[in-house]
């Protein structure tokens, strides 16, 4: 956890400005360079990633289904691995309703998979493999790869489907329980409609651009977690915890780093008592903005700089906020409340 000293000085080095001194523990509050540097991370046009070209239109149909006579396949892997390993046009795997119990990982050169279930009530996809787990290789997995469903290729499509971790939620302070549901880490993914079932680390946001609309995520502790640049929109966030959780971590590592996690018009519920985020980077960076808390939240709600914006509910109160993190006006919460957040506009809009 990062401390108030501490992040006032990381501002510090990244914009100047007078120090007003703030309370008798001899921490400060920089306002000056916090409005700087929001404004900063708020203009970028995502330099490090590649101009978005995606593909919509099908050049092949699979079908997935647990009675052989209906489908190619009674797999998902077996469908994925199928696929030419150098895939370059969109390919829909359609997976017929019931659970499939294995783990199901695409490969980086295999682009533009779309998965598509019977309802995320109906098509399931679960495991239950703990980061403390013994591989293949005699080593434990960790939490990369204790994933149900990995995804390391680009324009991945997923819709109407439930990626499930069963492992059992840990006890508080347990050691290598990590249990990843689902872990993206190819660029340009978009989510439409899932369900994400887990209890700690459930949805591994890795690295890329990515957009989960209509979802449900569930989980204790930090079950929102990665280097992901992501959009939600419309999710419900449910904590499954008995003690304390955090919703995200996010591992944003430097002001540079065109990174971060936004929130628009979630809900955010369950059991326990929820720190909105906690610091995973230095520089971590989460938004919400018109969304439902309830009381499960905790009054300082955030272990490090986060922002809100209009988010209503018994725990959205930002009276009780720690002083560090901060209710956003319309023009700091704007750059991270629309498709333009992840580029959007250029690969989503044909969606």
């Amino acid at each position: 956890m990062i401390s108030k000293l501490l992040f006032s000085i990381l501002l510090l080095e990244s914009a100047s400005s007078s120090v007003i001194p703030n309370g008798s523990d001899g921490s400060v509050v920089i306002e000056e360079a916090y409005l700087n540097w929001l404004k900063q991370v708020g203009s970028f046009k995502h330099s490090l990633f590649q101009k978005a070209k995606n593909k919509f239109k099908p050049c092949l149909t699979i079908r997935v289904d647990k009675n052989p006579r209906l489908g190619n396949f009674v797999m998902v892997q077996k469908a994925i691995d199928s696929l030419p390993a150098v895939n370059l046009c969109r390919v829909v795997i359609s997976i017929g309703t019931g659970i499939y119990r294995e783990k199901v990982e695409i490969p980086a050169t295999m682009a533009y998979v779309s998965v598509e279930g019977a309802g995320a009530d109906k098509t399931i996809i679960e495991w239950n493999d703990t980061a403390d787990r013994m591989g293949q290789n005699g080593q434990a997995l960790g939490t990369y790869g204790s994933a149900t469903f990995a995804v390391n290729s680009p324009y991945f499509i997923a819709k109407n489907i439930t990626f499930k971790n069963e492992a059992p939620s840990p006890p508080s302070g347990a050691l290598g329980k990590q249990a990843v549901a689902l872990r993206i880490s190819g660029d340009t993914a978009a989510f439409i409609g899932c369900n994400f079932i887990g209890a700690q680390d459930t949805l591994y946001d890795h690295v890329g651009r990515h957009y989960f609309k209509d979802c449900y995520i569930q989980g204790s502790v930090d079950f929102i977690f990665g280097n992901g640049l992501s959009l939600y929109q419309g999710c419900d966030l449910h904590a499954i915890t008995n003690s304390y959780g955090a919703l995200t971590a996010q591992k944003r590592d430097s002001l540079l780093d065109e990174t971060g996690f936004s929130f628009v018009n979630c809900k955010v519920t369950g059991s326990g008592a929820l720190y909105l985020g906690r610091a995973w980077g230095t520089f971590s960076r989460v938004v919400f903005a018109y969304t439902y808390m309830d009381k499960i939240i905790t009054p300082p709600g955030w272990t490090v700089f986060y922002g809100q914006y209009k988010c209503y509910g018994p725990g959205a109160d930002f009276g009780g906020r720690v002083t560090w993190s901060r209710e956003l006006t319309q023009q700091e919460a704007e750059p991270f409340t629309s498709l333009g957040f992840i580029d959007g506009y250029e690969w989503l809009m044909n969606l």
